[in-house]
């Protein structure tokens, strides 16, 4: 399933626009930082995707704010776009998503997304691990 895809034609729907294949060909590549197909997570929102679910459909969001001195690395942004499953965006000075959960995850690591994303990995590779 393309989530950035089935996400697109919600916001859509939310706003009152058509949903046709040539509007979601249209805002795809608007909304959305990667708009490859991929099996899990890429939902990292551009500022033009942020504005429009926070001023035309008015989507719950949750800010977590980085620690201090944190720095924003392309290795994080990689881990990030495999591990947050729900449409987030990126400031300078924070992560933002639109699920509660994720939201509360986060918040556990103190907004430090580098962590987050060592641990989600780690738990991962323990239960590819076990199957295997």
């Amino acid at each position: 399933m393309n989530w950035k895809e089935t996400y697109t034609k919600v916001f859509l729907k939310q706003a009152g626009k058509s949903i046709t294949e040539l509007a979601v060909k249209e805002y795809l590549p608007l909304w959305w930082k990667n708009t490859r197909d991929k099996e899990s997570g890429g939902l990292r929102l551009t500022d033009a995707g942020y504005e429009f679910i926070k001023e035309q459909i008015d989507l719950q969001t949750y800010e977590i704010p980085y620690p201090q001195n944190f720095e924003l690395t392309t290795n994080t942004i990689i881990w990030m776009d495999n591990f947050i499953n729900c449409p987030y965006y990126l400031s300078n000075r924070s992560i933002i998503v639109t699920d509660e959960k994720k939201a509360m995850e986060l918040s556990l690591f103190s907004g430090d997304v580098r962590k987050y994303g060592l641990q989600k990995a780690l738990t991962r590779q323990k239960k590819e691990s076990k199957i295997g």
